[in-house]
């Protein structure tokens, strides 16, 4: 047996333990109390990587690989926050009375293993860590070699922690790309596989394994100033949405403006006062920059119509005080996040109280938006009874069932 198989199958024996005899809890407290007293290692490593990287590395990525205080500190409170939740494991979903002392139950339980790769920020490490061990679900992490002394660090800092609690490989670090593509060969021991990347990299990934596949490519978003939008918060969201932090997946890549809104002028004005440079081509694209395609349109259907065609599904937002023609972007807008009036950078799973998230799913299947502890759970049924056979319940004079539900 090779020793990629070998992990896996370590990591499989690590759920089975993780998901039902340790305290979860505990685990995440230690694991937040270790992130934060190894502050200096981490900052360190980090130093490490981004020396490395610079010069070879596009702005955009090269931003997404730092980990200064004010990140970790936002890491660290994720964690905190996820520890707080109530344990989801084991929790009836759903119970329903078959027949007198025949009970049916629908019961949440975790994935399994899951494999995640991602690229440049090292912060997914124990964000995707802490969501793992708050679902009972081990994770397999290969993250990009740009941030390797980062995740290296990050991940024995947490292995130690769950080695104290004797579930050390729940969480284990992938450093190839050869170990990867042995791993999307295992449908036996690997349930999931969530790529955080390119395009190419997730449909590289769907192509290469029967493994279910949680894709997070582009973040293609659009914010719609509407004709009926109000100028100061078309101003307030326009710029916010690109400029704030234009280097992830929420940020706006494309404004569109109506036709007869007055403050257009003004919106792009501001804009450029951010230092965002306005173009009115290359549709589709997704920047990471401070550069932002514009394009007037003449009314709501030409910029629905817009979005379906050239967005990526990820995150739309209308500005606009006109609550018929808002109802009718949040119903017919198809992407996993459609707001009113707000920034298209709250798409994010911190910013929702999950603590963190896996990605933003653009998926239609399982779990879509930001995936947090809810997207990395399933089910199953539990059919509790006292000697009931199938055979009364068939042919003649056959017992009815009651499907009387109970919760």
């Amino acid at each position: 047996m090779n020793e990629t198989r070998q992990q896996a199958e370590r990591a499989r024996k690590a759920f089975l333990k993780l998901s039902t005899s340790v305290d979860r809890t505990a685990i995440l407290n230690d694991a937040a109390a270790a992130i934060r007293e190894n502050a200096k290692a981490i900052f360190a490593a980090n130093e490490k990587d981004l020396a490395e990287a610079k010069g070879s590395l596009a702005e955009p990525l090269y931003k997404r690989l730092i980990l200064n205080d004010s990140k970790l500190r936002d890491v660290v409170d994720g964690m905190t926050q996820i520890a707080k939740m109530d344990d989801p494991l084991g929790r009836v979903l759903e119970e329903t009375e078959l027949d007198e002392g025949l009970i049916l139950q629908k019961v949440r339980t975790p994935i399994g293993v899951i494999a995640a790769i991602f690229e440049s920020r090292p912060d997914v490490v124990p964000q995707i860590a802490a969501l793992a061990i708050r679902t009972g679900n081990a994770v397999l992490l290969k993250g990009g070699k740009e941030a390797a002394h980062t995740n290296a660090t990050l991940g024995d800092i947490l292995r130690g922690v769950l080695h104290t609690h004797g579930v050390q490989d729940a969480v284990q670090m992938v450093s190839t790309r050869e170990q990867i593509a042995e791993f999307l060969k295992m449908d036996d021991l690997i349930s999931l596989v969530i790529p955080r990347g390119s395009n190419e990299m997730v449909r590289t990934i769907q192509q290469s394994t029967k493994i279910p596949v949680l894709g997070h490519a582009d973040g293609v978003c659009h914010v719609y100033i509407d004709e009926f939008a109000d100028i100061d918060k078309a101003i307030r969201i326009a710029v916010d949405s690109k400029a704030q932090y234009p280097a992830v997946c929420n940020a706006a890549e494309t404004l569109l403006v109506h036709s007869k809104f007055a403050g257009r002028e003004k919106v792009l004005e501001a804009l450029a006062a951010a230092g965002v440079e306005l173009r009115d081509s290359g549709f589709g694209s997704e920047y990471l920059d401070y550069i932002m395609n514009v394009r007037i349109v003449t009314g709501l259907d030409e910029a629905i119509d817009h979005i379906h065609r050239f967005g990526s599904a990820h995150t739309e937002s209308i500005v606009t005080e006109n609550e018929e023609n808002a109802r009718r972007f949040l119903n017919e807008v198809d992407s996993a996040g459609v707001f009113w009036n707000a920034s298209t950078r709250f798409a994010d799973g911190y910013r929702y109280g999950f603590g963190a998230e896996v990605g933003i799913s653009t998926n239609k299947t399982h779990a879509r938006g930001p995936v947090g502890v809810e997207g990395l759970l399933i089910y199953k049924y539990h059919v509790i009874g006292n000697g009931h056979i199938v055979a009364t319940y068939n042919g003649e004079n056959a017992k009815p069932f009651r499907h009387k539900r109970l919760l």
